[in-house]
């Protein structure tokens, strides 16, 4: 059994390292793999390619199954329901099924500081979400039909995957987030339990032995020697919130945001 671990807000680099992993579990034939997801979701693209990709090798037989850990939100609901079964803690947070674009308007602070732009476009919509203006009613209407795009797929996958209808997906698709109990009634996950509960049912479905199926975890984060230093920990969670806060801006995200 394989085990691959999403944890952190999904970017760029964790779809290159969850992609390679994946390829290596297609390579080597697991016949399941165990999907510990940590994650408040993140950018849309990265999102659907490794959703993709776990669906290619459920179509070759693996068996998947979802774990969530203490959050699995937003675009870590689109990932997990990409697997066969989903398991998650009571206390997990998930849900905040929904799409959100953030761009900040700081044409009052740059007025107070005496700082203009001069800017040379090809369109009117080119310069969409600059900083030195507020949007127009034009603009807004533009990104609401994007937003509105975006949010269509994420509620047709969550339907496709979890086999209920868009129409039941939307009644709790607006954003708020749930227990993993309350995501058991409303459909969202399939039992509740802890890691332990989730490998067992991967063996199961894989028809591998229960005690004696260990998970070979794959695609694991290398440990940066500064990882090492006094004071690392609070440093990394410090530039995750950061990266996190960045990643926000201007950017079409499936992303909780707490």
């Amino acid at each position: 059994m394989a085990r691959i671990v999403v944890e952190g807000a999904i970017s760029g680099s964790t779809r290159k390292r969850v992609l390679k992993a994946l390829r290596d579990v297609e390579r080597r034939e697991f016949p399941a793999l165990l999907l510990r997801i940590d994650s408040p979701g993140g950018t849309v693209g990265d999102s659907q390619e490794i959703h993709a990709a776990l669906l290619r090798i459920r179509d070759k037989g693996c068996k998947i199954v979802a774990s969530f850990g203490n959050i699995s939100a937003s675009g870590g609901v689109y990932i997990g329901v990409a697997a066969d079964q989903i398991v998650a803690n009571p206390g997990t947070i998930t849900g905040s099924i929904g799409v959100i674009l953030r761009g900040n308007d700081l044409s009052k602070v740059f007025e107070r500081i005496g700082i203009r732009f001069d800017t040379v476009k090809s369109g009117r919509f080119k310069d969409i979400l600059s900083p030195d203006r507020p949007l127009s009613d034009d603009e807004r209407q533009l990104l609401q039909e994007l937003i509105d795009s975006s949010y269509g797929q994420f509620v047709g996958v969550v339907a496709t995957g979890r086999k209920l209808t868009t129409d039941q997906v939307k009644t709790f698709a607006d954003g708020r987030v749930f227990s993993g109990e309350q995501a058991l009634k409303l459909g969202l996950v399939d039992e509740l339990g802890d890691e332990e509960h989730a490998r067992r049912l991967a063996a199961r479905l894989a028809e591998l032995d229960e005690d004696n199926s260990r998970p070979i975890t794959l695609g694991k984060e290398r440990r940066k020697l500064s990882g090492l230093l006094p004071g690392s920990a609070v440093l990394h969670q410090l530039q995750k919130r950061v990266s996190l806060e960045l990643m926000g801006n201007g950017q079409v995200l499936w992303l909780y945001r707490p």
